[in-house]
């Protein structure tokens, strides 16, 4: 039953990427094999939303961020960062508390800063599907993790119909007037019924973009990026293997909210996933490899670097691992799933010496030394159908984490037992209030090195879900989770403690200087959901969902704040606090009209609310996005299509208090787009923020670029929007 299934699925099918009337190719689909009778729940949840290939299409046109094609997600928000590097946030869960997986890899942080995030290292124009769960994750799709899961995968490797070969592919040109940006990309596949050979590049660079409102510049923002990838697949029968390899180039990334910027980042990494149907059910495993090497120092508008000047910092991560999933049907109604996954992070961060400083120097700063993170997980998971109309989904995993570390050292042991240094430093005019470096950061190494840095972490998650289909119109899902993270290296190891140290490690764009904790325990996140969904009968012409949710999270780690530095900013420790989150989601949409006179007229919305507070500190927890949501109206009128869109955020006024989180006042977008598809081209043309309004970003944190640019002068701000800007693209495909 199994291999009759797989094959009837294997159907030919137009990508969506391509223009109608383009040759057709065989492609071997991700199957389900129990989905012939009723579709899988982890396919099927009201708790994930996958990004129509529609919408894809029309953000990667306009965001060199793949993290903004995310944007209309229920729940979903960013914490803003570099241009093409801001972090996830689903529910109020930032960054590693949320898995964010790329092509099945779960790609750790490997810059102090978190500067080289995992959605850095694909370009949106690659993406071929991207999913986020909010609220109940199943076992099977993460683990160390709290808040949700963030995926994104390219196009599996497309094939022609047997005796004949395929020659297909696609390019694409654009230009952002804000900040003078320019995008080019393209990918080439050649294949038979057998073999696929793809080859896919991109290239993305930006400068600093303007506020809205003739409000200036917001400095640090400019970008580049370079990225290469071939894969290789091969086909026959009921297995596909696939092979990808690659690299991606950043030489500099300004970061408007830090006190560094990246001056070169450089990836290269190599994935293989097999797929395959069997009489027992489906195989799926992986195996990948990434080396990456970061740099970071000042960029023009923080001073600049030389030999002689600036604030070199220099990251070398190793990841590997493997993953294996076999999916088996018992009899009509049951799947059994279960996994088995080994992660290893090897990292070593360390900050050269600055010739002719006092200060940077004699010796290499060793700030990681040998870190390691390895990561044994296993999953069991049983889905079911005890009742018609009901499906349920039990799970249960397991994370072993193993972490170490070697001994570190500071610029200069030899300044033992000196009273103070205040000696001024080349090139760092961002980071004043560096008095009694030396002895500070010589006391914290020799306690850091005299602690045992070994630590094993096992946790366990569950997952206990059930949708309901109560009538034709009304569906209901409801569940607990029970999700656990350990920390990640800089979090436990950073160990640094004046200013200058501090203040280079964190990642949340506020200025304060952050150390870490050698007895940070894994955090542990109960979460209960609940999800409506209204819809007409064909689940075509409306829908409206709502999603409240409920976590309280034990041992989340979040910060104590040790002490006040002379100019404001503060040093904060890594700490576990209980906290909570409660929130609710709701979006719709209506086909307000369709006709052939008149085209398709479709209105859609969203609102997203939280609140999050540390139950320790009384304080509310960092970066929770004020009320937000759109109104959007889409037409499709023929070859025509466009949006208009107003994107709502309420004032943010509830903030962290420790960090000393900025206010920011509310503000209305208004978005137009307009696209129209002639024979195998498609001309995209977009006016963001049209009205050019001044805003400040909620999740932006401080805009330190200006701050520094302006000599450490006047008001420190937030980080503001980008103001109007005219997006025009063209893609070909062939």
């Amino acid at each position: 039953m199994t291999r009759a299934l797989l094959l009837a699925a294997c159907a030919v099918h137009l990508p969506p990427s391509r223009a109608a009337g383009a040759s057709p190719v065989i492609t071997l689909p991700e199957v389900d094999v129990y989905a012939a009778d009723a579709p899988s729940l982890t396919d099927r949840s009201l708790m994930a939303t996958r990004v129509s290939s529609k919408d894809l299409r029309q953000l990667s046109r306009g965001t060199a961020d793949t993290t903004g094609l995310f944007s209309r997600v229920p729940g979903f928000s960013m914490w803003n960062a570099g241009g093409i590097s801001a972090l996830p946030v689903i529910n109020g869960m930032a960054d590693d508390n949320v898995a964010t997986m790329v092509d099945g890899v779960r790609i750790q942080p490997a810059c102090p800063n978190h500067m080289n995030p995992a959605l850095s290292y694909i370009t949106p124009d690659m993406v071929a599907n991207a999913t986020v769960i909010a609220g109940i994750t199943p076992v099977s799709l993460g683990g160390d993790s709290l808040g949700g899961t963030v995926s994104v995968e390219r196009r599996d490797p497309q094939f022609a119909r047997r005796g004949k070969v395929l020659v297909t592919g696609w390019a694409r040109g654009a230009y952002h007037s804000n900040g003078g940006g320019w995008e080019g990309s393209a990918s080439a596949t050649v294949a038979n019924d057998t073999w696929s050979l793809n080859y896919s590049a991109s290239y993305q660079a930006r400068g600093d973009y303007h506020m809205g409102g003739g409000e200036g510049v917001v400095r640090s923002s400019l970008y580049k990026n370079v990225s290469h990838s071939v894969t290789l697949g091969y086909h026959k029968g009921n297995h596909l293997l696939a092979v990808t390899a690659g690299q991606s180039d950043t030489p500099y990334e300004g970061f408007p909210n830090a006190w560094m910027d990246m001056t070169n980042n450089r990836s290269t990494f190599v994935n293989g996933k097999y797929t395959g149907a069997f009489d027992w059910g489906t195989l799926e495993a992986r195996g990948y490899w990434q080396r990456v090497d970061h740099v970071m120092n000042d960029l023009a508008d923080k001073g600049g670097h030389s030999w002689d000047t600036g604030m070199p910092m220099n990251d070398r991560n190793r990841i590997a691992g493997y993953q294996i999933k076999a999916t088996i049907p018992f009899g009509r109604h049951d799947t059994l799933r279960i996994g088995d996954s080994f992660d290893h992070q090897w990292l070593a961060d360390w900050w050269p010496p600055l010739p002719g400083s006092m200060m940077m120097g004699p010796n290499t700063y060793q700030n990681i030394d040998d870190g390691r993170r390895d990561r044994l997980g296993n999953f069991v998971e049983w889905e079911a159908h005890p009742a018609p109309h009901v499906q349920t989904l039990l799970g249960v995993r397991s994370d072993v984490v193993m972490m170490n570390t070697g001994n570190v050292q500071p610029y200069d042991y030899v300044a033992r037992g000196m009273s103070g240094m205040s000696t001024g430093m080349s090139g760092m005019s961002g980071m004043g209030g560096m008095s009694g470096m030396a002895v500070t950061d010589s006391n914290a190494a020799d306690a850091f090195n005299a602690q045992n840095h070994h630590h094993t972490y096992v946790n366990f998650d569950l997952t206990a879900l059930m949708h309901w289909d109560a009538t034709d119109r009304l569906s209901i899902e409801g569940g607990y989770a029970r999700k656990s993270r350990a920390p990640n290296l800089f979090e436990l190891y950073s160990w640094g403690r004046s200013e200058m140290a501090s203040t280079m490690i964190g990642w949340f764009g506020d200025g304060n200087g952050y150390v870490g904790n050698n007895h940070l325990q894994s955090a542990i996140a109960h979460n209960v959901s609940v999800t409506a969904d209204w819809h007409d009968q064909a689940r075509k012409l409306w829908e409206l969902k709502v999603q409240p949710y409920f976590i309280y999270t034990e041992n989340y780690i979040n910060v104590n704040r040790l002490k006040t530095f002379s100019d404001g900013f503060a040093l904060l420790q890594f700490a576990n606090h209980n906290a909570q989150s409660y929130g609710v989601n709701a979006s719709g949409h209506y086909t307000a009209w369709s006709s052939p006179k008149w085209g398709t007229g479709v209105i859609s919305a969203k609102v997203d609310w939280v609140r999050a507070q540390d139950l320790v500190t009384h304080t509310s927890l960092y970066h929770q996005m004020p009320t937000n949501g759109f109104v959007a109206l889409d037409e499709t009128y023929g070859n025509w299509s466009g949006r208009a869109e107003v994107i709502l955020v309420k004032r943010k006024s509830t903030v962290d208090v420790l960090r000393s989180e900025p206010r920011t006042p509310g503000y209305a977008l208004l978005n137009l787009t307009a696209s129209y598809r002639w024979k195998k081209a498609v001309f995209q043309l977009g006016l963001d923020n049209v009205l050019n309004q001044a805003a400040y970003l909620p999740l932006g944190g401080v805009a330190l670029g200006n701050y520094i640019y302006a000599g450490r002068k006047g008001a420190l701000l937030p980080v503001g929007l980008m103001g109007r800007s005219v997006n025009a693209s063209v893609t070909m495909t062939f």
